[in-house]
């Protein structure tokens, strides 16, 4: 008989690698300035001030009380004088109880009296405390959240693609200034990430920037040949065509990069000018597709990059063109100063875009019915770079749709 075989010793595995290094925890203090102990240490010494101030107010109402119950007795005839209250009802002649009843009902007259003069007093000086006590606690609620407010208005600023800000809270190393160098820490590394990010794009296209004009001689050359088959002539041109379309992407990836930079150097440009530039720069290809170009431009200056302005202008300019109707079609471009701004407005006839897709159209390589590829109409970064350049500009960028088909996109810059 054959002897089965020993079972193997199960094989212990090595462990597995951590995912990524824990984050460094901060050292509890127990004895630090903490925000709990800040409140619990303001509101507990203005509850104290409040009621000295208080039992102060009261005392003083007391005394006052006391001295004004205290009435002294004055007989006049059948009358008895009490104080600031007089008592006629006293019998003339009358037995000794029904005198002693009658000051009794007089004196409680009296105290009845003052005790609601003690309230009414104690009223007004709650009210009067009560106001105080709010004004008091407002600011200093304003004075201990400041820091929020600061947090809050540079995390505002970052949202605008501004990553170069930070907060640097002073103060106690309290639970906000913990709050404000955690939020310093993720910016750091966010602005080292979108940095890295962006020097790898613009690194990578200008790699690419060579073999493509290496490729665009060598094909023009080629075409150049009188002696070349028509179908090398062909392949030649689709070629160039396509070499022409990736130079174009590359092109488009480099503005985009440098476009997500927040600029630094701005000089005042005059807008309508820049937008008469993109227009006259793109009046061939409007005249070959029979799209009529109108529209009054009034100057207005911004501080900004001419060159991306002029860029945000032009890459509008040729989607209105492009993304045009057949026959009939028309682009209108303005621009007019605004209350502390200069808007730049592009309207254009086209296909009908819905609601829902104008979002999509400013995401890379993105079109209208969701098209990513196989469009000879651009590389599908103009709108892109339109909101990121403006964006840069600490402008905004928004489009509607015409009623009819079209696009209106209106970009708003500060002076």
């Amino acid at each position: 008989m054959p002897v089965p075989a020993e079972p193997h010793p199960p094989v212990a595995l090595p462990p597995k690698p951590p995912a990524g290094p824990e984050p460094a925890l901060r050292p509890v203090r127990w004895f630090r300035p903490t925000i709990r102990i800040r409140l619990t240490l303001l509101y507990g010494g203005m509850f104290l001030m409040a009621g000295v101030v208080l039992l102060a107010i009261i005392y003083m109402f007391a005394a006052n009380t006391l001295k004004e119950g205290t009435p002294e007795f004055q007989v006049f005839g059948s009358d008895i004088s009490l104080g600031n209250v007089n008592c006629r009802d006293l019998p003339a002649v009358a037995t000794v109880d029904d005198i002693n009843a009658a000051i009794s009902n007089c004196l409680r007259e009296q105290r009845a009296s003052v005790l609601q003069t003690f309230l009414n007093r104690s009223l007004l000086a709650l009210l009067g405390l009560t106001v105080v006590a709010f004004a008091f606690g407002y600011a200093m609620a304003g004075r201990v959240l400041s820091p929020l407010g600061r947090i809050t208005r540079t995390a505002q600023r970052v949202a605008g693609s501004d990553l170069h800000r930070r907060i640097e809270l002073g103060g106690p190393d309290d639970e906000l200034k913990e709050l404000a160098d955690t939020f310093d820490e993720m910016l750091d590394r966010l602005d080292r990430a979108f940095e890295s990010q962006r020097r790898f794009v613009a690194n990578a296209s200008h790699e690419l920037r060579t073999p493509l004009a290496i490729n665009r001689t060598l094909l023009e050359v080629q075409l150049a040949d009188p002696g070349a088959s028509p179908e090398l002539a062909q392949l030649g041109k689709t070629l160039l065509a396509t070499n022409e379309r990736s130079e174009q992407l590359v092109e488009g990836l480099l503005l985009l990069a440098r476009s997500e930079n927040k600029i630094v150097d701005k000089k005042p440009v005059d807008l309508a000018e820049v937008a008469s530039q993109a227009v006259d720069q793109a009046r061939t290809e409007a005249q070959a597709k029979g799209v009529e170009m109108r529209g009054v431009r009034r100057q207005a200056f911004v501080q900004g990059n001419g060159v991306l302005l002029e860029r945000i202008a032009l890459n509008l300019v040729q989607n209105a063109v492009r993304y045009n109707v057949p026959q009939d079609g028309w682009v209108e471009v303005t621009t007019e100063p605004q209350q502390g701004c200069a808007v730049l407005v592009v309207s254009n006839t086209g296909p009908a875009v819905p609601a829902y897709e104008v979002e999509n159209l400013f995401e890379p390589f993105r079109r209208l019915r969701t098209e990513r590829t196989g469009s000879d109409k651009g590389a599908g970064l103009g709108l892109t770079i339109v909101r990121s350049a403006v964006r840069a500009h600490d402008g905004t960028t928004t489009a509607t749709p015409r009623e009819g088909g079209g696009l209106t996109v209106r970009v708003v810059l500060p002076l």
